[in-house]
């Protein structure tokens, strides 16, 4: 008997393995141990084979160390989606299996729990505390002990005796005269105290408005079924849409169905468990990378044994061990961070698409903004459309204001970073005690430094980037934010010594900064990766802001979307143009979303709210149209430009970069393929081939890119003639990186 295994290695395939004699044959889903190389590997059995195909020779195929687990760790149904994943974005099946399990269970057995010791008292214990005084050997404390341990026959754990003065050698002496036993229980690490924040209390008996009624019936109609559905949920911000999730998993758990809920960063998850927790119990699991290995551990083994009812989590959290999903909701459907930035490539929300398609069950996508592609595709009748235009409450959306900084500058320099409307918006809401959030979606203080002697620029020594500078004014560094390369700011020019260095541009810390001098008394705080590094952080920092402790909050794209501060009426929007001029054919998609969701975020409650955007191109329809709030009048422009060039939702594009230690090798690398792709596609036409060309970021972490762009109706011809040419050139197997249907093309 043979086994096919996944190992965690990238760009693997699968590995046949010989079961020894008197081996049961393992489960699909079970791990084991298997030689690789000079190497010992834990992989997953992902498939059986009787005998061997092709003429290949028994004697050759290594036999397995070891099984692990005598059933199913990963259910089946989840292997075969990471299976399918693998395939579908060209990806390893091993390093795409590995990507499922908990941290604590990819290097070898599961026994990763935590334990506590437990002391319970014996029978001859309690015939020691019957005796009374009388009873031989027994100090006051052992008596004292075990007088505590009699009232709790289940037993105490030994921290709690320490806690009431009962050392661990009097319970050790006590256990060694028998009236005492210790046993170690299982305790499962709670990620929930130390992760959530309050969020506004679920109120289960609050009256829906006639849209939100509308929009649920259909969609629980749409669910009992119990077929496959996908129902794209297009809500403006503030309408209600999770209180729809809520009850839609109330109604598919009184059916014993479980749910996915999937929201697109780590700093939603608190807010959304503590919802559903308040609204349906504690069998709700949390699931992403910000908890630490053992939370995540004993949250996946939780969901596992079948303890709970919904999952709430970011992408990771669609290969959840989960049975009968009934429900998977993908939160900010439209958000890039589904979209997994390494291998395996996979997008949270297309994933999810599929397990709800394997699974018999509904997939809602819900969005203000909706992706290009899932809007096109509800469009077309692919998907169902829900539409909510209403705030609940029918409170207004914010009106917006757009400044020209264009005037500002003029009148004021190039170097203002508030205009003088957003300054006064702001000083007025602190006079009226009440919230604004500040959003520039860029880090740092400075963006560049030049010379004026020279005209050169701190440049990373190891990207074709320019180095951003963070820090205090007396601790400045400068930082590259993609290879981490760090450097304190010069005094002078590292390439011709002269002294005149400016810095130019300007970052959130920048920002805050200027509120601060602006606004002296305001309590100011900033919300960006490099504020909210150590645990707990970001959840603390929330907290303050939803509890009035911080006036203005600046921030980057991490402030813009699902969070719901009710106090906040003022949204200043920092260089919305920001974007607009990178190389990718979604700068305006970006560009449209970002002002709509943070413009989404003032006059949630009692107070009106107002958006006031600052840009140097105030005409960009991605702009004017955000300002208005108008998605289908956006959708319709930009649908003449993707159709125009060729763009999804038209076509499908796979993005390749080829790496080099030199400019010269990527491009050859890179034409090499681009050569074979047209070859394959021969005069049939099916796909279209841009490139080679030096990839918009040119050179990263010491290496030198090109890329090539691939365009097709037909996705799955493409992709395997891509497959194909790059199999054909073994030796650029690492140096190149395949992205199915991208959200970014730099």
């Amino acid at each position: 008997m043979f086994i096919r295994v996944a190992v965690p290695v990238p760009a693997l395939d699968l590995l046949t393995y010989r079961l020894p004699a008197g081996t049961a044959v393992p489960a699909v889903g079970a791990r084991v141990v298997v030689p690789l190389g000079s190497r010992i590997v834990t992989g997953v059995v992902v498939d059986t084979a009787p005998a061997l195909g092709n003429g290949l020779s028994a004697d050759a195929m290594k036999p397995i160390r070891e099984v692990l687990d005598a059933e199913a760790f990963i259910p089946s149904d989840v292997v075969d989606l990471a299976r399918w994943t693998a395939e579908y974005y060209a990806a390893g099946p091993g390093e795409t299996i590995a990507a499922v399990l908990p941290p604590k269970a990819r290097g070898g057995r599961a026994d990763a729990h935590k334990t506590m010791r437990v002391a319970a008292i014996t029978a001859a214990g309690l015939g020691a505390v019957q005796a009374g005084p009388v009873a031989p050997h027994l100090t006051a404390k052992q008596r004292e002990a075990l007088e505590i341990l009699a009232g709790v026959p289940a037993g105490i754990p030994t921290p709690q005796l320490a806690a009431r003065g009962i050392a661990a050698d009097a319970v050790s002496r006590l256990a060694r005269h028998g009236l005492v036993s210790v046993r170690r229980d299982r305790v499962d690490r709670d990620p929930f105290d130390a992760t959530s924040f309050h969020a506004t209390p679920a109120d289960t008996l609050r009256r829906l408005t006639p849209e939100q009624t509308a929009a649920f019936e259909r969609l629980r109609t749409l669910a009992d079924t119990g077929s496959f559905h996908v129902a794209l949920l297009h809500g403006v911000t503030g309408s209600g849409k999770t209180e729809i999730y809520l009850r839609l998993s109330a109604a598919l758990r009184a059916r014993n169905r479980t749910v996915l809920m999937l929201v697109p960063e780590i700093g939603l998850t608190p807010a959304m468990v503590s919802l559903f927790r308040q609204a349906l119990g504690d069998r709700v699991a949390i699931q992403h990378s910000g908890l630490s290995d053992g939370e995540r551990h004993d949250q996946w083994q939780r969901i596992r044994r079948g303890d709970i009812d919904v999952v709430v989590g970011t992408r990771s959290a669609v290969f959840a061990p989960i049975d009968r999903v009934g429900l998977i909701v993908v939160d900010e459907e439209h958000d890039g961070s589904y979209k997994q930035e390494e291998s395996p490539r996979y997008n949270g929300r297309d994933v999810a698409i599929v397990r709800g398609q394997r699974a018999n069950a509904l997939v809602v996508l819900a969005s203000a903004t909706p992706s290009m592609e899932s809007y096109h595709n509800a469009m077309n009748g692919r998907y169902a459309r829900i539409v909510l235009e209403r705030r609940v409450l029918d409170r207004a959306l914010a009106a917006v204001t757009v400044v020209d900084m264009r005037e500002e500058y003029a009148e004021n320099g190039s170097d203002v970073v508030l205009s003088r409307v957003l300054e006064r918006a702001i000083a007025a809401r602190l006079d009226r005690q009440e919230q604004s959030l500040i959003l520039l979606n860029r880090r740092g203080f400075a963006t560049a430094v030049f010379c004026r002697q020279c005209a050169g620029t701190l440049n990373c020594p190891n990207c074709s980037v320019s180095l951003v500078i963070h820090g205090e004014r007396s601790a400045r560094r400068a930082q590259c934010h993609y290879c981490n390369y760090s450097t304190r700011v010069p005094s002078a020019c590292p390439l011709c010594a002269g002294p005149y260095l400016e810095q130019t541009g300007f970052g959130t810390e920048r920002v805050e900064a200027e509120v601060r001098r602006l606004c002296s008394a305001a309590r100011v705080a900033r919300l960006d990766r490099d504020a909210v590094r150590r645990k707990g952080a970001l959840g603390l920092l929330l907290s303050r802001f939803r509890d009035g402790d911080i006036d203005v909050l600046v921030g980057t794209q991490m402030i813009a979307k699902g969070h719901d501060f009710p106090r906040v009426t003022l949204v200043g929007v920092v260089s919305a143009d920001v974007g607009l001029g990178m190389a990718d054919f979604r700068a305006s998609e970006r560009t449209f979303q970002l002002l709509t969701q943070v413009a989404g975020r003032a006059g949630r409650g009692e107070q009106p709210g107002e958006a006031i955007v600052q840009t140097l191109y105030p005409e960009h329809y991605s702009i004017q149209l955000a300002c208005r709030q108008d998605y289908p009048a956006f959708y319709a422009r930009e649908l003449q430009f993707r159709r125009a060039m060729r763009y999804p939702p038209l076509v499908s594009i796979i993005n390749t970069i080829v790496r080099s230690p030199t400019f010269a090798g990527a491009m050859e690398d890179a034409g090499d393929i681009v050569q074979r792709l047209r070859q394959a596609d021969g005069e049939r036409g099916e796909f279209r081939v841009l490139g080679p060309a030096p990839a918009p970021l040119g050179r990263l972490r010491g290496e030198y890119r090109a890329q090539l762009l691939v365009k097709s109706s037909n996705r799955k011809r493409m992709k395997e003639a891509l497959v194909a040419a790059i199999a054909a050139r073994p030796d650029l197997q690492r140096r190149v990186v395949v992205d199915v249907d991208p959200v970014s093309v730099l």
